[in-house]
């Protein structure tokens, strides 16, 4: 398999140096040559598969070339045998066709696990083959910073420093990485939104002499190994409903587009998705996107579902390139446009065929509360906010009532405590694991939105080693 740029001029890799690499060095996104396809029989091959097997044959055809069959098995088997379901994504029906899928089993109980346990034992994989190490930078709004951290911690050829936006974070998603003390981990919390972590972490990557001085790669969904590890339970939740015999439709709460992305991509494999809906907070830019065909950034606000507080989708570029006929100079020119003025109107034909596919749907932070104790009234299941935005986003979709909806559970309640009890009366408990989370000492370092402070941390921290 071999990849290529949202841009258009950089590299063509393989899947080995696609991982390492994160950003292409055109400031675009890699996606894959050409898409692999699943047939019907394919499909019901799955059916009744572990987690950890299913998810294997699904990204196999993604490494071929760099990973044999049975090294991605092995690697699959150990990132998921931790977790703490036995099922790894279970599904639970909430109401008539209506359904669940839990992803917050994982280690530090958000679905960024789902694919950062497995990319963190790529790295180590790819690394010890070519015998390098790298600099990890990452941008988080909330969860994939302790999950890359998690996945990470204490591997000899790896160093990682996440960004987050100081104070717009919960307690418990702060402490998460700021407790894990290794020496190869560092936290920096930027003086601004995460919108600011993410153009600071891009501004590293596309200074290509510090990016090579450091041998930067990074975790983020910039990174396609993040995508194609989550393209796995969009195919584990279908094929458990009847699939390919039975459409299946999917709502998502969703930021960064990566998680709704990944459903899109499982779709373009031959899995029969219905629909595809997308779950936003105030922070509303998809949601009005898909209804008027302009993304116009409005500024962050902080709400009670922070990993959603962004208004730059950085995955929305892989979407725009596959529906502007995969023309990377004219992805470059929407991008810059969108950049410079804040508003990008995407061709209508593109739009058109968009939203064939995809809707949005927007509740702020009242209706949200209102959706977390309407929830726990009538199904008796206690939802965190990111979660309960995507399951009213697909009560909210217009779909045939007969198709399966499948609604992605991001995060465990306990991660947004206060959310919870202002919405049920009772504050969820962390697991037994984090039961001590609030005692643990802390280790973070505060610096402001600039691209030459956040250049002198890093040269320091990951130039120790030599």
């Amino acid at each position: 398999m071999r990849y290529v740029s949202t841009r258009g001029t950089a590299p063509v890799l393989d899947f080995d140096d696609v991982l390492l690499a994160g950003l292409a060095r055109d400031g675009g996104l890699y996606l894959p040559e050409s898409w692999p396809h699943f047939s019907a029989d394919d499909i019901r091959g799955l059916r009744r598969l572990p987690y950890a097997e299913l998810a294997a044959r699904v990204m196999a055809p993604f490494v071929a070339g760099c990973l044999e069959p049975d090294e991605l098995g092995r690697l699959a088997a150990e990132s998921y045998a931790g977790f703490t379901h036995p099922a790894v994504a279970p599904l639970k029906q909430i109401g008539h066709n209506r359904w669940i899928m839990e992803l917050f089993h994982g280690p530090t109980l958000a679905f960024k696990d789902y694919a950062l346990q497995l990319v963190g034992r790529l790295f180590d994989h790819v690394l010890k083959k070519k015998g390098q190490r790298v600099t990890i930078v990452g941008a988080t709004s909330g969860d994939t910073g302790s999950a890359a951290i998690e996945a990470c911690r204490d591997r000899e050829a790896v160093d990682i420093v996440i960004l987050h936006p100081h104070g717009r974070v919960s307690e418990v998603q702060r402490r998460q990485m700021t407790t894990v003390l290794s020496g190869n981990v560092r936290n920096l919390a930027v003086e601004g939104t995460f919108d600011d972590c993410q153009d600071l972490v891009k501004a590293l990557f596309n200074d290509h002499a510090f990016r090579d001085e450091m041998t930067l790669s990074a975790v983020n969904s910039i990174n396609w190994a993040r995508v194609m590890a989550q393209i796995a339970y969009y195919f584990a939740a279908a094929v458990a409903l009847g699939a390919p015999d039975v459409d299946v439709a999917f709502a998502v709460p969703t930021g960064n587009f990566g998680n709704v992305f990944a459903g899109w991509a499982a779709r373009r494999m031959g899995l029969p998705v219905g629909r595809l809906v997308v779950g936003s907070n105030r922070n509303d830019i998809l949601t009005r996107f898909f209804a008027t065909g302009l993304m116009t950034s409005e500024g962050v606000v902080p709400t009670l579902s922070p990993s959603m507080d962004i208004q730059v989708s950085s995955n929305f570029e892989r979407l725009l390139w596959e529906y502007v006929g995969r023309d990377g100079a004219r992805v470059g020119e929407l991008m810059d446009c969108f950049r410079r003025t804040g508003s990008m109107a995407v061709p209508p034909e593109a739009w058109t065929a968009m939203r064939d596919q995809f809707e949005g749907h927007r509740f702020d932070d009242d209706a949200t509360i209102a959706l977390m104790r309407d929830l726990a009234r009538s199904t008796g299941e206690v939802f965190d906010p990111h979660s309960a935005v995507g399951i009213g986003a697909g009560l909210a979709a217009a779909r045939d009532p007969a198709m399966p909806l499948v609604a992605l559970a991001t995060a465990h309640p306990a991660k947004f405590p206060d959310a919870v009890a202002k919405a049920t009366g009772v504050a969820p408990r962390l697991p037994a694991h984090m039961a001590d989370l609030f005692d643990r000492p802390e280790r973070l370092d505060v610096v402001a939105n600039d691209v030459a402070a956040v250049k002198a941390y890093v040269r320091a921290f990951a130039g120790r080693r030599g």
